[in-house]
């Protein structure tokens, strides 16, 4: 009886993190004005394409077809791929957006054209007017201004090493590796090695002190690894697609650059 009982206790409890879920799924998408655009985009194609059913012909109409299913496997395959390599769901979200809009816009080319150039306007506006919400978990981080850590790393009597992350809210790159700098905070934060964030976006000024490579804020972001308040290795996205040749950074590139687990083993050792 105490078995069947804490069996049903157990699936009460997961169906209702599942339900916790969905619902947090949801308001987010309803909340954000960039996932809630994209949907009212998206979903937008079920009416016009009933419409369009009553207009064109026969053999036009199994043309579209042909290209809806082509278009949904060849979707479905990417999204399962990008699913596999990226490392944040910030990243996976912003690739799977980007390749519906691309079959959607080639779908809609095959109906019309008109239709194409209409979707095209929307993921325009949509552009222009929302930006995609980055990451906003848990982490071990110190959020600071250009000001505050430099006195950090000035007064030489809090931890030895400080990684930090130098960004911008606005910049999509930042947003796309927002979630990895927190999670590796949480793992290797420690009292010799602290983490830090400076959103440049907001000290524009201070850029050319602590980023003086930068061209533009769209360059970021910039980590930086300090020991006893003196730079002594630094990693961007622009540095790493010069000689890594990928895409984008990642949680794996910053342990093996900084030697993280070397750092942590150190401080572990007592080192």
């Amino acid at each position: 009886m105490s078995r069947k009982s804490s069996r049903s206790s157990s699936s009460v409890e997961r169906d209702g993190d599942l339900i916790d879920f969905v619902a947090r799924i949801w308001n987010k998408t309803a909340s954000e004005p960039y996932y809630l655009l994209h949907f009212l985009v998206f979903f937008s194609y079920i009416p016009i394409r009933f419409s369009a059913a009553g207009v064109l012909s026969p053999s036009r109409s199994g043309t579209l077809l042909i290209r809806e299913i082509q278009a949904v496997v060849a979707f479905c395959i990417l999204t399962v791929i990008k699913l596999v390599r990226e490392e944040t769901w910030e990243t996976f979200i912003a690739n799977t957006f980007f390749f519906a809009k691309i079959f959607l816009a080639a779908i809609a080319f095959v109906m019309d054209y008109h239709v194409a150039l209409w979707y095209t306007l929307a993921f325009l506006v949509i552009y222009l007017s929302a930006q995609q919400p980055p990451h906003e978990g848990l982490g071990d981080l110190n959020h600071l201004t250009p000001l505050q850590l430099e006195t950090l790393l000035t007064e030489g009597n809090t931890s030895r090493f400080w990684l930090v992350e130098f960004r911008a809210s606005s910049v999509s790159s930042c947003i796309r590796t927002s979630s990895f700098f927190p999670e590796l905070s949480i793992t290797y934060s420690n009292k010799r090695l602290s983490f830090g964030t400076v959103d440049l976006g907001l000290f524009p000024n201070a850029a050319e002190k602590f980023a003086s490579s930068l061209d533009s804020l769209n360059q970021l972001p910039i980590y930086k690894l300090f020991d006893n308040g003196t730079e002594v290795s630094s990693l961007s996205e622009v540095d790493f697609e010069t000689y890594i040749l990928s895409p984008s950074l990642t949680k794996k590139h910053l342990c093996r650059h900084f030697e993280l687990d070397k750092l942590l083993l150190d401080y572990v050792n007592g080192k």
